[in-house]
């Protein structure tokens, strides 16, 4: 069984999680930006210490607002993903995640949206990178997986690929079947988490009540079986990521955990560290939005919104 776990999920300095990490036996790390932000040193320092510890960094995340931006935003971040991508090489990580804009500057449209992700993808590939795209449950314009598919799909780039996570699927009660047609060589990374069936918007919902799969009420175990199954041969490699969160009043720790299909639970372990490093009265989410407004009211991604039908065409 190959384990990854974010760095958001712990407290402490950067250098304890790592090592907490690697103790807990773990293979892979998730390196959250304010980590390495609030790291006293170098990123080379942290790739160093990493690669020391027999780690593997699974993806840097994550990139925000980005597609969609007018001018001159998007000129900016476009500079701002290179500076990213400085940051990638000097941790040795290769994937950057890419959630879906929250700003109320960002314009709609799959096609705008499609051809910032092209532009993304050739800069990635030039230094050696990949970037994948997550559609927030509470993004502006993206917030359905089968948008966020279609918006890679049309990018039509080897180095652009898409981010499934249960929650936000699950969240907005998004119907399942057109992951299965998703190539799977176009996913990049899966995410598995659970969550209690509250009446809030999704923003907060996500932040303070996840958990592990099989402790919440999303259906998650009919989600698993699909994500399972693309992800057994998505481009992050055969195991099947997770991203999961254990919460306790505003005790919150975030799990980032490599799941191969058939491995036995990985409960014991993940709770063996987040016993230990839990995150009282602190927020540790990884989805931290700038706009927190009109988190359940997202605009759709096209003023022609497909259905479920058109999602499954287009996905084939």
């Amino acid at each position: 069984m190959q384990t990854a776990i974010a760095t958001v999920c712990l407290s402490g300095t950067l250098n304890e999680k790592l090592e907490a990490i690697a103790a807990a036996h773990f293979k892979g790390v998730e390196i959250f930006e304010n980590d390495l932000l609030s790291f006293d040193g170098l990123p080379t320092e942290i790739g160093r210490e990493i690669k020391r510890l027999g780690l593997e960094a699974v993806t840097f995340q994550p990139f925000r607002d980005f597609e969609g931006m007018p001018e001159p935003q998007r000129a900016k971040v476009f500079s701002r993903a290179e500076r990213k991508f400085d940051l990638m090489a000097q941790l040795g990580c290769d994937l950057l995640m890419v959630c879906s804009n929250v700003s109320p500057d960002s314009l709609g449209g799959v096609d705008r949206a499609a051809a910032d992700f092209h532009e993304l993808g050739d800069r990635a590939a030039k230094r050696g990178f990949r970037v994948a795209f997550e559609a927030l449950a509470w993004g502006r314009h993206i917030n359905d997986y089968r948008d966020s598919w279609e918006v890679v799909r049309r990018a039509d780039h080897p180095a652009v690929g898409l981010v499934l996570d249960s929650f936000h699927v699950l969240a907005r009660g998004t119907e399942l079947n057109a992951i299965r047609a998703i190539p799977k060589d176009r996913i990049f990374l899966v995410q598995i988490a659970d969550a209690p069936k509250l009446d809030m918007d999704y923003l907060s919902w996500s932040r303070h009540y996840r958990c592990f799969p099989g402790q919440g009420d999303l259906p998650v175990g009919a989600s698993r079986a699909g994500h399972t199954d693309c992800a057994s041969g998505c481009r992050g490699g055969p195991a099947h990521r997770a991203v999961c969160a254990a919460a306790q009043g505003r005790r919150l720790a975030r799990l980032h955990l490599s799941l191969s299909s058939g491995s036995a639970p990985i409960h014991g372990q993940a709770d063996r560290v987040v016993a230990k490093f839990r995150c009282p009265g602190r927020d540790c989410d990884g989805e931290r939005s700038a706009d927190h407004r009109d988190a359940r009211g997202a605009r759709p991604a096209d003023r022609d919104r497909r259905g479920a039908r058109d999602h499954q065409q287009f996905a084939r």
